[in-house]
């Protein structure tokens, strides 16, 4: 017998989170969330900040500040991008153009939703039952943006109020998100788990690119100029949702542990169907 297998024999919940992972298949999972949120979802905010008012777009580069921890030129070329003449953006980029980015930004809602049936081992939902949640979450996900330069500095109080307030705004927001993009197929309470793990990862990451991002995009500017930074955004995002994507399996196998699942009332895994029966060959008695 392997260390592996004496490992997981001790302990059995390590064997279903293993289990777990593998079923999901975490880093595919993540990297597509990542590719679709750079492809569809920031393409997004610079649409809408070419129609937002001046203090919108400084409030969307203060969040961007908080959450990527970027400063100096990373800064300031995000300073320059949402700083461009309203009228050139809005002309280049045209009602069509807006709706197009809509539309395609709602890819990472769909990816997203996909990991939580995935982690949840559910069925793929109706288009008629979350088509319209693809958008409402989009939006709804950059309201949150925008208030992360308010939450990190705690309203003006400090990082001491900050740092409470995000983890709890995030168990929320990722509580709600487990909720409304399974369709509402699981209770409430199950989904609180992966929902405070998810918020606490994205906390985890968010200081660590206090870190590790000014310096990694100075360098990639130096090497590459204004494409360097793409790099490490994309990098940046795949970290960002494997941490998510790991919360949410982790709190679908705590949740249908014993003793919380009896607590919290979580549903059964669904059961796999049996295989049918093949018919018996005529004569193989004989």
């Amino acid at each position: 017998m392997t260390l592996l297998d004496r490992v997981l024999r001790r302990i059995p919940f390590i064997g279903r989170l293993v289990h777990e992972f593998s079923v999901v298949n975490v880093l595919d999972c993540a990297t597509r969330l990542a590719a679709q949120a750079f492809l569809g979802a920031l393409p997004a905010l610079f649409v809408i900040a070419a129609f937002a008012p001046q203090g919108v777009r400084d409030q969307l580069v203060s969040s961007l500040h908080s959450v990527l921890g970027l400063h100096d030129d990373a800064l300031d070329q995000v300073r320059q991008v949402y700083s461009a003449d309203d009228t050139a953006e809005t002309n280049s980029i045209g009602i069509v153009g807006v709706i197009v980015t809509l539309l395609s930004a709602t890819a990472c809602s769909r990816a997203l939703q996909r990991t939580c049936e995935r982690a949840w081992q559910m069925p793929r939902a109706g288009a008629r039952l979350v088509a319209w949640r693809w958008v409402v979450w989009l939006a709804v996900w950059l309201v949150d943006l925008l208030l992360q330069g308010p939450l990190h500095d705690g309203f003006g109080v400090g990082t001491a109020l900050g740092v409470p307030l995000q983890l709890v705004s995030g168990t929320f927001l990722w509580w709600w998100t487990q909720r409304f993009l399974l369709g509402s197929r699981i209770p409430w309470l199950p989904l609180l788990p992966g929902a405070m793990l998810v918020s606490a990862g994205v906390l985890g990451v968010v200081a660590w690119s206090a870190i590790y991002m000014p310096g990694a995009v100075e360098r990639s500017l130096r090497q590459f100029g204004p494409f360097g930074s793409l790099f490490v955004l994309l990098s940046w995002l795949i970290v960002l949702f494997t941490v998510i994507t790991i919360g949410i399996c982790v709190g679908y196998v705590i949740a249908h542990e014993e003793p919380v699942a009896r607590r919290l009332g979580t549903p059964p895994p669904p059961t796999p169907p049996t295989p049918p029966t093949p018919p018996a060959v005529a004569g193989s008695a004989a």
